[in-house]
């Protein structure tokens, strides 16, 4: 791992992953920038299409846990401890991926990317259960070389013990999407594919297309392609994303939230400071009590809706059992 400096990441070593479940990957191809609202990058593959084994599952408790409080990293350790503790998902040898939003070029305080804090701690978490490696990457609009380290997250997550990492365009395979809705395959990024567990972490915030972007769409930073082009039927795609990499958790980051001219933001006065937290290994619930917090029926959010139609989850909260806990 190399080391951020001033903006940059220096002297970066792209390692092979050790977990090789995936055969036969294919040649991947360099990828070219785009354009587009929904994501700047693309990278193609030109190898066969493969499909993945079933997810590991966690024995974490079913339901809601949203955590409020004013120190993020005490709230993540109370959220995971009601949840049954992190070493019910994550076990000694397991590869992780910490999956953050990191995509814009700004600070934390302007709520456009995961708050640095709570994707650090959770980092900690996971090297406590002995994972052999924690993953960190997403795949951003603005250049990754100031997104990183802009953000906070690099190096807060690196003084955790996290391998940081940016995407590189070779790495990308097509996977194929079983029962896909919109899409029969789609092109994601290996180091994703290969762990062992996935833990969805995003910021709850506004954005011009999709109403919010939460954790369905969070999952966009780990797939190539031209995003650009997902304009029509983005509800669906989303869920179809979400059908083959299966995060066993979801952890929103709702301790500021951006109420409007997402998903860039920039302006202060667009910030709502709510200082929660809210866990799940419910993809539709966790992002439905999430559009809670903006006055929006999660039913008008169409990922979540579809979802919740394809059984991957409860979208009515009424029937979800939620923990809240004061920190």
């Amino acid at each position: 791992m190399g080391n951020f400096v001033n903006g940059y990441l220096y002297d970066f070593n792209w390692k092979q992953s050790r977990r090789d479940f995936l055969k036969t990957l294919g040649t991947a191809g360099i990828g070219a920038l785009c354009g587009g609202l929904l994501g700047c990058k693309r990278g193609d593959s030109s190898g066969e299409v493969i499909t993945v084994e079933e997810p590991k599952t966690g024995e974490l408790t079913e339901g809601l846990v949203v955590v409020t409080g004013r120190d993020y990293r005490a709230m993540v350790r109370r959220g995971l401890e009601a949840m049954g503790g992190l070493s019910n998902l994550v076990h000694e040898g397991d590869v992780v991926v910490v999956k953050p939003n990191i995509a814009w070029d700004r600070t934390e305080e302007q709520a456009a990317n995961t708050h640095p804090e709570v994707v650090a701690e959770l980092v900690k978490q996971c090297v406590a259960c002995r994972a052999e490696k924690v993953r960190v990457f997403d795949y951003p609009c603005n250049d990754a070389r100031r997104t990183y380290v802009r953000s906070g997250i690099a190096s807060a997550a690196e003084a955790e013990g996290a391998s940081v990492s940016f995407i590189d365009e070779e790495r990308f395979v097509e996977v194929a999407i079983p029962g896909g809705v919109a899409l029969d395959s789609f092109l994601y990024y290996q180091d994703c594919m290969d762990a062992n567990v996935i833990i969805n972490v995003p910021i709850a915030k506004d954005h011009s297309l999709t109403k919010l972007t939460l954790g369905f769409k969070n999952l966009m930073g780990v797939i190539g392609g031209n995003r650009g082009k997902w304009h029509s039927g983005i509800g669906e795609k989303l869920v179809d994303l979400w059908t083959v990499v299966r995060p066993q958790l979801t952890v929103i980051d709702a301790t500021r939230i951006l109420v409007a001219n997402g998903p860039t933001g920039g302006d202060l006065a667009d910030v709502k400071i709510m200082n929660t937290i809210i866990l799940s290994t419910d993809p539709v619930a966790v992002d439905a009590h999430a559009a809670t917090l903006f006055n929006i029926d999660p039913e008008d959010i169409y990922c979540i809706k579809e979802g919740y139609q394809r059984g991957l989850g409860e979208i009515d909260l009424t029937k979800v059992n939620i923990e809240r806990i004061a920190v």
